[in-house]
């Protein structure tokens, strides 16, 4: 009523409305008054009272943001995985992405084979993670209507294969390839029950096979053929309220049949025999299979059968993720949990009793004969602190280690914070790159500090080694391994535009945070040693067999390998078995355990070292947990022999190479935990003790 009032003053006294320029400034500003310089008093009276009614406007429309931000807060969704509504009738989409296979771990785009072809071929935006991944997102011919129940919708017909194409049929169903398609962001599944103390359990599995090889008659030769029609099952949580519908499962069932249709074809509107609701007909497993032959007339079609679910939307995932092997888990955080208990009471044994006994007797000693007398670890307190050989790569290595030490962490807080998600399609290896750029920054500040407390004075050489050789053998084998990949035109082989991307980030992020953390680090005081260090070395007595640097080396690795192994296990099932993973709360702490293990073991094997009078423990703290690296290769080698069927040279190439580049970055990341561990445990005895 304000308004119209308003407009009534306006219009009824002979003015122009023009538009306003701003809020709640009244008849004055909203109309131009020819001939009268000032307002009437009716005018201001509504200006004051328009002024006072946006006030009151402001605060309760603040009150009103408030609440949403508050009632929004336990709605919160993240970017890409909000739910999607769907009212009766609408149309969905499916897509289609690559075709994968654990025999060969190449993939392939979808219409890599002659599948029906929609015009045109639209290609969806991936990101850095799904395109490393060679997941190749497109649209397709297929596409259902909310809630409608079809049946032998015809997708296209092929009027024969070709040679080629029989070929890369048959190829495709030798190495078991499988389908993956995408609807509402939910991958497709083929139901598997299995039964768990008498109680039958859905699981999933990825995809469905391209096709099947089987024997016609009993004893005769195998042959192809292939799934061309697919029966979609569409689980759906609907409102009651609202009769709207979100899309909670996406399982499909495959059916190889040969289609035999009236002739001639009619392509509008195809009538099948062997498919035809019109006379009861459906697609069954008993009828006669499609061959896969030169010349071969093909007919793609498909079934859609809608499903109400008590599934929630928030829970649509939680059939996918299902563990298989729960109590393995559990065996193997209590495995762990030993190991850490052990390495726990041996370091308590240490610190509590020897070491402080040590300490109490060393500051006790006071005459010259009885200092001579001293035996132990403070004989070595005038060299314990002198530079190792080499003490620039060390300081590199330290520093890389720290980088990787960050971007594992942050991206297990993430990651258990639910935010790297499988519905989140390669956002966890988007993540885990991204994070290792920005800890560049890390890996300059600490190499360059250690590399100054060594006395080094060529710190920007140093700083170029800790940009480029960890980066630099993980892109040589990237790209050696790359290489093998576009040999097999396969979609898991990186665009020249990704790589553009990768230098990118290496050269234009990464390496100037490098040196700016490495500027801010050897600007710094260096640190100080808690003993000054003899200019003489000491001669290291003969040691016992057990305290060889080999030996200890090898046998330092064994504890932190055998704390996370059985993890290992699941982790490498997901790589190469194409299966989810998405436990990251047994992994973080199956990696504190690993971070408490590694450093125990190396500080009580860095404490027997040096009782044995033997100052040289730099790297030798570094390599201790750092051997664990061995092992996880060792381990991977046995997986390869005895879980995966793989038998292609190119494959296996790929397999090792991977597995190399794993076994590198845990080797770094571990023998970085030990080695710090080891310095402040050094730091701190030496600097306990009296000396003069």
């Amino acid at each position: 009523s304000r308004a119209s009032h308003h407009r009534r003053l306006c219009t009824g006294a002979g003015t122009v409305p023009k538009r306003s320029t701003g809020t709640a400034r009244g008849c004055r500003d909203c109309c131009l008054l020819p001939g009268r310089a000032r307002e009437t008093k009716t005018e201001r009276l509504w200006r004051r009272e328009g002024k006072m009614m946006m006030m009151r406007d402001v605060r309760i429309g603040a009150v009103v943001c408030l609440a949403v931000l508050v009632s929004s807060a336990s709605a919160f969704y993240l970017p890409g995985v909000a739910p999607q509504d769907y009212q009766r009738d609408d149309i969905v989409f499916v897509k289609v992405n690559k075709l994968d296979s654990t025999k060969t771990q190449l993939p392939f785009e979808y219409y890599s084979l002659p599948y029906c072809r929609p015009n045109p071929i639209v290609s969806s935006a991936e990101n850095l993670g799904e395109v490393l991944r060679g997941d190749r997102i497109d649209n397709s011919l297929y596409q259902l209507e909310m809630r409608l129940d079809e049946q032998c919708k015809v997708v296209c017909k092929v009027d024969a294969l070709t040679t080629s194409q029989t070929r890369d049929f048959k190829a495709k169903i030798e190495d078991e390839y499988r389908v993956n398609m995408i609807l509402d962001n939910l991958p497709v599944a083929m139901v598997k029950m299995r039964e768990e103390d008498g109680v039958p359990i859905k699981t999933y599995e990825r995809g469905f096979p391209v096709g099947f090889k089987a024997a016609i008659e009993e004893g005769g030769t195998e042959k192809f053929f292939l799934h061309n029609h697919v029966r979609f099952a569409i689980l759906y949580h609907k409102d009651i309220e609202t009769d709207l519908a979100r899309i909670v499962g996406f399982e499909c069932e495959p059916f190889s049949v040969k289609h035999e249709y009236e002739a001639p074809w009619d392509p509008v509107k195809p009538s099948l025999d062997t498919c035809n609701p019109g006379r009861m007909q459906y697609v069954t497993h008993g009828l006669a299979p499609q061959i896969v032959e030169d010349g071969e007339e093909i007919v793609f079609s498909y079934d859609v059968v809608f499903k109400m679910s008590d599934i929630k939307w928030a829970s649509r995932w939680d059939t996918y993720l299902m563990m298989m092997d729960d109590q393995i888990h559990w065996f193997s955080i209590i495995n762990s949990m030993m190991i850490v208990l052990f390495l726990s009471g041996m370091l308590a044994l240490i610190m509590l009793r020897t070491l402080h006994r040590d300490i109490s007797r060393y500051n006790q000693l006071e005459t010259a004969e009885e200092a001579q007398e001293e035996s132990g670890w403070k004989l070595v307190h005038g060299d314990v602190f002198r530079p190792p050989g080499a003490f620039g790569m060390l300081s590199v290595f330290v520093g890389t280690g720290f980088q990787l030490i960050g971007m594992t962490c942050v991206t297990m807080v993430f990651a258990v914070l639910g935010f790297l998600s499988p519905a989140n399609r390669g956002g966890l290896m988007t993540a885990m790159l991204l994070l290792y750029v920005i800890m560049g920054t890390v890996n300059g500040y600490v190499s360059a500090r250690l590399y100054k407390m060594f006395k080094g004075v060529d710190w920007k050489i140093n700083t170029l080694k800790a940009a480029f050789i960890f980066p630099g053998v993980v892109f040589v084998v990237f790209c050696i391994l790359n290489s093998f990949i576009w040999g097999q035109k396969s979609s898991g082989a990186v665009p020249f535009g990704t790589f553009f991307v990768l230098i990118f980030l290496w050269f234009g992020i990464s390496v100037p945070l490098v040196f700016m953390g490495a500027y801010f680090g050897f600007k710094k005081e260096a640190l100080e040693d808690p003993v000054r260090t003899n200019k003489i070395p000491r001669q290291i007595p003969e040691q016992p067999w057990y305290m060889h640097e080999i030996f200890a080396i090898l046998i330092g690795g064994i504890l932190p390998f055998g704390a996370v192994f059985i993890e290992l296990f699941f982790i490498l099932t997901s790589m190469w078995l194409h299966q989810f993973y998405y436990i990251f709360g047994f992994l973080a702490l199956v990696f504190a355990i690993l971070i408490v293990t590694c450093a125990e073991i190396t500080i009580v094997l860095c404490y027997f070292q040096l009782c044995s009078e033997d100052y040289h423990w730099w790297w030798r703290a570094y390599l201790t947990s750092g051997s664990s690296a061995l092992y996880l290769f060792a381990y991977g080698t046995f997986y390869f022999f005895t879980k995966l069927d793989i038998s292609k040279p190119v494959s296996g190439i790929l397999y090792f190479g991977y597995m190399f580049v794993l076994s590198y970055g845990f080797f770094v990341l571990t023998g970085t935990i030990g080695f710090y561990a080891c310095f402040y445990f050094v730091r701190t005895i030496y600097g306990s003790v009296k000396i003069d």
